[in-house]
C-alpha cells in the first residue's frame, strides 16, 4: 500500500490488484477500462498462460489436463513479481490452485466480482472456449464450488447482482480509491 505524497498515493514494492470471480462476471473487461481510467496497465492470467505455451486454455485443459494448467497459473502469477501496480483479471478457477492463491495474496489484493450463476449465463457468449464450462449443469455445480473458495480469498468483494457493466465499474473505482489501490 502507498504513502500519501503531495496528495498523491505513492505505491511501493508490488501491489497488484486481482480480480476473480466466476465465468462471465466481467473481470477482464473491469481490469482493461479501470486501467484506462487510471493509467495503469493491465493482463489477464488465461492469456499470458496462452502466450507462454503458444495454446488455448482449451487446449491445455484437453491435451495437458486442469493440474498441468493450475501449475502454469502459479508461473504465469510469479513472472508478475516483477511488475508494480498491474491490475490482474484471473482465470475463473484461480481459486483452485493454492500456490496461485497464495501468489496473489504476496503480490497485492484480491477483489471478488460476486455475481449470480445466472448473472454468469447471460454474460458467456462463447462457453465453447471455456473449459470448465461444458453443460448447464456441469457449470451450475463447478460455481456451487468455487462460490465459498471466491469468499475465503477475497480481501474485498463487489456485489454485480442486477448491475449495470458501468455500475460496477464506478463501485469497484469507488472502493479501490477509498481503500488506496488506485
Amino acid at each position: 500500500m502507498g504513502d500519501l505524497e503531495k496528495g498523491y498515493v505513492v505505491h511501493k514494492g508490488c501491489d497488484h490488484i486481482f480480480f476473480i470471480g466466476f465465468l462471465g462476471a466481467g473481470k477482464s473487461t473491469l481490469a482493461r477500462n479501470l486501467g484506462s481510467l487510471f493509467n495503469r496497465d493491465f493482463v489477464d492470467t488465461d492469456r499470458l498462460v496462452e502466450r507462454a505455451t503458444g495454446k488455448s486454455v482449451c487446449q491445455i485443459f484437453e491435451e495437458d489436463g486442469q493440474d498441468r494448467f493450475r501449475e502454469l497459473e502459479a508461473q504465469v502469477l510469479r513472472s508478475l513479481m516483477i511488475r508494480k501496480s498491474l491490475l490482474v483479471s484471473c482465470g475463473g478457477g484461480i481459486v483452485e490452485g493454492p500456490e496461485a492463491c497464495k501468489l496473489m495474496h504476496q503480490m497485492g489484493k484480491v477483489v471478488f466480482l460476486d455475481g449470480d450463476f445466472e448473472d454468469s449465463l447471460r454474460q458467456i457468449r462463447h462457453p465453447e472456449l471455456r473449459p470448465d464450462f461444458g453443460c448447464v449443469e456441469t457449470a451450475s455445480k463447478c460455481y456451487e464450488y468455487r462460490r465459498p473458495l471466491y469468499l475465503c480469498e477475497a480481501d474485498l468483494t463487489i456485489d454485480i447482482r442486477n448491475k449495470t457493466f458501468e455500475q460496477v465499474c464506478t463501485a469497484a473505482a469507488e472502493l479501490l480509491w477509498e481503500e488506496g489501490l488506485l
